[in-house]
């Protein structure tokens, strides 16, 4: 872990920094909206599993229930096209965005340093998640068990990690600021 922690320290130069920005900027105000429009038309539900912080089995099959089977085969391209895609984005962003911000705060040494790879944890819980709701979805009205209770624990997981991410990300730049601040101030 020290190593893959070590190397997106080394890339995250604030070119490839910013190109993370960039990118998750623009897939946020381009993409996003379009794709929950489409997902919503499609699916005929604002309830997805993807936005709820947690859900139960149960709660899942009567989301599966309510798409029918157009939405459910909808709701399983969205997650082998859109988030596949997405997950990588948000991810490259934070990941870089942590590993600058953090190289600069100088609050985290050795271990937590290794803070930088949370949302690669996040994308992970992300397509588990994925790929279990999916299953339970194509499957429907078969039940999927123990791989329909995982789902909602994964995606707690991802949300967790997700805004651990953004949080540390704050705190970083804080940092950053306080101790750019602080050195511009005993020069």
């Amino acid at each position: 872990m020290g190593r893959f922690s070590n190397f997106f320290y080394q890339v995250s130069s604030g070119w490839v920094t910013l190109i993370g920005l960039v990118t998750f900027l623009l897939f946020t105000i381009f993409v996003l909206p379009g794709q929950s429009t489409s997902s919503q038309a499609e699916i005929d539900s604002a309830d997805s599993p993807d936005m709820s912080f947690y859900y139960s089995a149960e709660t899942l099959y009567e989301m599966a229930e309510v798409y029918g089977d157009s939405g459910r085969a909808a709701y399983i391209r969205a997650r082998f096209t859109f988030d596949l895609i997405w997950p990588l984005v948000y991810t490259f962003f934070l990941t870089t965005s942590l590993s600058w911000i953090l190289n600069r705060s100088g609050v985290f040494e050795n271990l937590w340093r290794q803070l930088n790879l949370l949302p690669f944890f996040g994308m992970i819980f992300d397509y588990l998640e994925n790929i279990s709701t999916s299953l339970v979805m194509y499957r429907f009205p078969e039940y999927t068990i123990i791989i329909d209770s995982l789902a909602g624990v994964f995606t707690l997981l991802k949300w967790m990690l997700i805004g651990a991410s953004f949080l540390l990300l704050v705190f970083g730049a804080f940092s950053a600021i306080w101790s750019w601040s602080r050195s511009a101030r005993e020069k």
